[in-house]
């Protein structure tokens, strides 16, 4: 007969052994691998200026085949966007081989990226090309903030949750909203830009109710000095998000192309790891994150970072193979030949004064446009177009960007405040011969080198064609522009309305030249916009070299930099402390 006296006590007893055994303990080893801002840099070779290229995705994968020895499936590998713009192999497969499978997500799937996010440069290529890259992509895009203005839901999924070893990690992506300032509303009709804290906030509470995450990852291209761009959108807002909005456990960068790898607390008093690998894939973000479980739970998590250079793990011959077609499919694109110069410009005396390099771009915008005035600025720091034959690899030196040309009606006033702005970015207020004409920075971060010593991006340097006038570097911002008269003869009226032709990025209020400088609201630039061109200035560079075919580059020398006794021996020293000695 059963005896349940004896059944009730073994059961006791196996409790009473069962509470004394040790919690079923494991620990869980992650590695995040992050590229941001590769900006086209695909192969490790440079078409543009024809060298071998110090970072690449060629690079990381075989940086990333390393790391999977170890980690295996462990191995997260993300992108953080301003992937497809920059070098032409981009170029190429987004505007002339438009129907073969988009290059840059053939090489992201070879390479098993498991998630991607939106940079601006992407939003750039006009949503015919970003669409069509995400569609090719094997793995999600990601844009939290990105939203459809016909459903108000997200265009792209706002994040992705992987499960590796019973650990759940969630991934959220978002990119700066201050789009509408930089790009024209044609390249992402029908979308908009939400703020990134007010989106983290509520898709943080979606993800840890929803999902019960053990890890979260933002990845956010955006960078770290956060600012209000034209009074409406919050730009590089990624360390306000990390530190403001509890949960993240680390926070991807991007945008700003400068190295970060720290630790800052977040108002719940967690600590958050907070990194960027700047731009053009010479190193990656690299996260080991270490977990603890005790019967399925993390009860510890420790969490490190470091900037691992892609250089110290040679080239993926397996990469380089795969990809080999479309190798020689775009070094035949850069290879032809479409003029001559007749000598060779530079943007480094486009510091300094008047400057062959950007009075061809103010040419060429004035003769397409048919405009009174031309603002334009030396896009590349440091570049050069050598004399002799010209091909198409030294266009993307000449204009490094894919903006249209606008026409704009500005007032005489507003084209005097914009340059205004313009030089007080620009120059340093002289107060003897000795100090320096440019406006250079403190410190300079490490992986910024298109900003080198500048305090400001040079980028924003616009100078005029069409008008002659002087800047006084001794005069602070606000006084140091005086307008002479037209170039062709006739008075300078500050009333009057000129037709200005400018690139879209200038005419949307990047830089807010318009908007800060001349006071014109962002709203009300589009009404300004007369016209706008349906293709790249690049394009019209390169029609327009072909058709003369001889291109004699030359300074218009309509400006210059007043007093010229101080200006001279200042612009000897600054030019040392830039690019070194003067070239003879």
């Amino acid at each position: 007969m059963f005896d349940m006296k004896k059944m009730s006590c073994f059961l006791v007893c196996i409790s009473f052994l069962a509470g004394m055994l040790p919690a079923q303990e494991r620990e869980v080893k992650l590695k995040i691998i992050q590229t941001s801002d590769v900006h086209g840099n695909y192969y490790p070779y440079d078409f543009i200026h024809e060298r071998e290229a110090s970072g690449s995705l060629a690079r990381v994968y075989a940086l990333v085949r390393k790391q999977r020895e170890v980690y295996k499936d462990n191995l997260i590998l993300l992108d953080n966007g301003d992937i497809l713009q920059g070098q032409p192999t981009a170029y190429y497969y987004n505007y002339i081989d438009t129907v073969a499978p988009h290059v840059t997500a053939g090489m992201m799937n070879f390479m098993g990226y498991d998630a991607g996010n939106m940079g601006n440069h992407d939003v750039e290529t006009g949503r015919a090309v970003f669409d069509r890259w995400a569609g090719d992509c094997r793995f999600p895009i990601l844009g939290a903030n990105i939203i459809d203005t016909a459903t108000g839901q997200p265009h792209f999924k706002p994040y992705e949750v992987f499960e590796r070893d019973g650990v759940r990690i969630a991934v959220m992506g978002m990119i700066t909203p201050a789009i509408p300032v930089w790009l024209s509303e044609n390249l992402w009709k029908g979308l908009r830009f939400e703020d990134m804290e007010e989106t983290a906030r509520k898709w943080m509470k979606i993800i840890r109710e929803k999902e019960r995450p053990d890890l979260v990852v933002g990845m956010f291209h955006a960078g770290q000095a956060a600012q209000w761009m034209a009074g409406l959108y919050r730009e590089n807002a990624s360390v306000e998000v990390a530190r403001n909005v509890p949960g993240f456990d680390v926070v991807l960068m991007g945008h700003d192309h400068a190295r970060e790898c720290r630790k800052i607390a977040n108002i719940a008093g967690d600590s958050v790891l907070v990194m960027d690998p700047a731009s053009n894939a010479v190193v990656v973000s690299d996260v080991e994150v270490t977990l603890k479980l005790r019967d399925g739970k993390v009860v510890d998590k420790q969490i490190d970072g470091t900037l691992s250079d892609t250089g110290n793990y040679g080239i993926s011959e397996e990469f380089v193979s795969h990809f080999a077609p479309q190798y020689r499919t775009i070094q035949n694109f850069v290879s032809k030949k479409i003029g001559h110069f007749t000598e060779t410009v530079s943007t480094r005396p486009a510091y300094f004064g008047p400057s062959a390099f950007v009075d061809l771009i103010h040419s060429l915008q004035l003769e397409i446009s048919g405009a009174d005035i031309s603002f334009a600025a030396p896009l590349s720091y440091d570049t050069e177009i050598k004399e002799g034959d010209v091909f198409v690899n030294d266009m993307f030196n000449l204009y490094k960007y894919e903006n249209m040309l606008y026409t704009m009606n500005l007032s005489g006033r507003e084209i005097r405040n914009a340059l205004e702005m313009s030089y007080g970015l620009w120059t340093n207020r002289m107060t003897s011969p000795e100090d320096h004409l440019l406006l250079f920075r403190e410190h300079r971060r490490e992986g910024a080198e298109d900003r080198a010593a500048f305090k400001n991006f040079s980028f924003n340097f616009d100078s005029a064609a069409g008008i002659i006038y002087t800047v006084d570097v001794t005069k602070p911002e606000g006084e140091k522009v005086s307008i002479a008269g037209m170039a062709d003869g006739t008075p300078f009226d500050m009333d009057k309305i000129y037709k200005v032709a400018l690139n879209s990025y200038r005419g949307n209020g990047g830089g807010e030249l318009l908007t800060k400088g001349a006071g014109i609201s962002q709203d009300e630039l589009k009404k300004r916009i007369i016209s706008s061109t349906d293709k790249d200035l690049r394009y019209y560079l390169m029609q327009y070299i072909e058709r003369k075919k001889k291109i004699e580059p030359r300074a218009l020398n309509q400006w210059k930099f007043i007093p010229e006794e101080w200006v001279a021996p200042a612009s000897r020293r600054d030019y040392d402390s830039l690019f070194g000695k003067i070239k003879k």
